[in-house]
């Protein structure tokens, strides 16, 4: 099992710009011992007859025709927009060319 000490959790805290108590990194380092035993445990794992895959979900398209569904009347938008123009809520100009 590798073994993990308190100046490899220092080290990696200081990679990451972190502080720790010593209570902290000995419970890190606990952490950090047990993660890596765990791994070990699925690395012995035989493998050899398991199709590697790319990605874990299936995807699939859903395909469907477009539908115009019902949505809230023009008067309505037009009553909460501070500006509205040709059939358009008008907003200020943020970009200049």
């Amino acid at each position: 099992m590798a073994k993990i000490t308190t100046e490899d959790v220092k080290k990696i805290a200081a990679l990451a710009k972190l502080e720790f108590s010593h209570e902290e990194i000995v419970k890190f380092q606990e952490q950090f011992e047990r993660i890596l035993s765990f791994v070990e445990q699925i690395s012995e794992l035989d493998t050899s007859n398991i199709e590697p895959m790319v990605y874990p979900v299936e995807n699939k398209n859903v395909f469907r025709e477009d539908e115009v569904k019902p949505s809230m009347k023009i008067e309505e938008i037009e009553s909460n927009a501070p500006s509205f123009l040709n059939g358009s809520i008008a907003v200020p100009k943020i970009i200049e060319y």
